[in-house]
């Protein structure tokens, strides 16, 4: 089958690359994510996944669009729901450049991680492959979480450390951020008290 799938990065699409050639299906990515922020990592992401594309020769397009003003409009006072927002995005958008291909089907590297909600991501696709009247390719490749860490390691393919939205980055680091300043701030205290 021809399938074009969705990159929502390097590292993570490793391990779904790897299984659908061993299956015998001709593999396209698509590396399409406005949900990552900011500009320098949307731009390191997008480096990794050409990178895996390439060292797998494969086919990458790449739709260059850092959609932060857009995906701030959607998510402003829905916040909770922005991961649904996110998924609905860009599985409808692989879904309709699938069709515009003549594709015979697609499917996603979010399918991958065990970080993301994979019922909603697979239910979201289901969605968009009846919309856009083409086949879903459903895989839950997180069997292979562990080998496409390694590999990725080993191929030096950049690693993100937080989903993608500067939301996830917030979730991800303040309250780690939070006590190690506080920390600091409370020895500078300390310091200035002692040569009063």
């Amino acid at each position: 089958m021809n399938i074009l799938l969705h990159q929502c990065c390097g590292p993570c699409s490793i391990y779904p690359v790897i299984t659908m050639q061993a299956q015998g299906h001709n593999i396209t990515t698509y590396f399409f994510n406005h949900n990552i922020h900011p500009v320098q990592e949307y731009y390191k992401r997008m480096e990794g996944a050409v990178l895996v594309s390439r060292h797998y020769n494969i086919k990458c397009i790449v739709e260059d669009y850092y959609g932060l003003v857009e995906f701030l409009r959607q998510n402003v006072y829905h916040e909770n729901e922005r991961c649904k927002y996110c998924y609905e995005r860009r599985l409808l958008k692989t879904a309709e450049k699938a069709k515009e291909l003549r594709m015979d089907a697609f499917s996603s590297s979010l399918l991958y991680s065990k970080m993301q909600n994979h019922e909603v991501i697979k239910e979201t696709a289901e969605k968009a492959a009846k919309k856009y009247n083409i086949p879903f390719y459903y895989y839950d490749f997180r069997e292979g979480w562990q080998n496409g860490i390694d590999i990725s390691k080993e191929l030096e393919i950049y690693r993100q450390n937080y989903c993608g939205c500067i939301y996830s980055e917030e979730d991800r680091f303040l309250s780690q951020l939070s006590k190690k300043y506080a920390k600091k701030y409370e020895e500078i205290n300390e310091y200035y008290e002692s040569i009063k």
